[in-house]
């Protein structure tokens, strides 16, 4: 995917396992190599259907982003394929901590 591409609200699909994933962050000054299970990843409009097989990896409505949070991704369906951002893996965003009440 080149940046010009990829845009936040893009919904995009493995070709190797069943992840599909949603844009909601993304860089605008370079362009970031996503995959999934070592293989890019696609449009999810023209990806073929791709059986759920082995250990799920990818979970449904987990944020995944890289290492410096430029780039996040929604999954919306699961899938045994390691997400990956420029080669690196993609880890799940921790919530972010709700202020304490007295």
């Amino acid at each position: 995917m080149t940046a010009s591409q990829l845009h936040p609200g893009e919904q995009l699909a493995s070709t190797v396992c069943s992840t599909k994933v949603v844009v909601v962050r993304a860089p605008a000054d370079r362009a970031p190599a996503l995959a999934c299970g070592g293989a890019e990843l696609v449009p999810a409009a023209g990806a073929p259907a791709v059986p759920s097989g082995g250990a799920v990896v990818t979970l449904i409505g987990k944020r995944y982003v890289n290492a410096d949070e430029s780039v996040e991704l929604l999954c919306t369906a699961p899938g045994s394929g390691q997400l990956t951002c420029d080669g690196e893996p993609m880890t799940i965003k921790a919530a972010k901590a709700l202020p304490a009440s007295d």
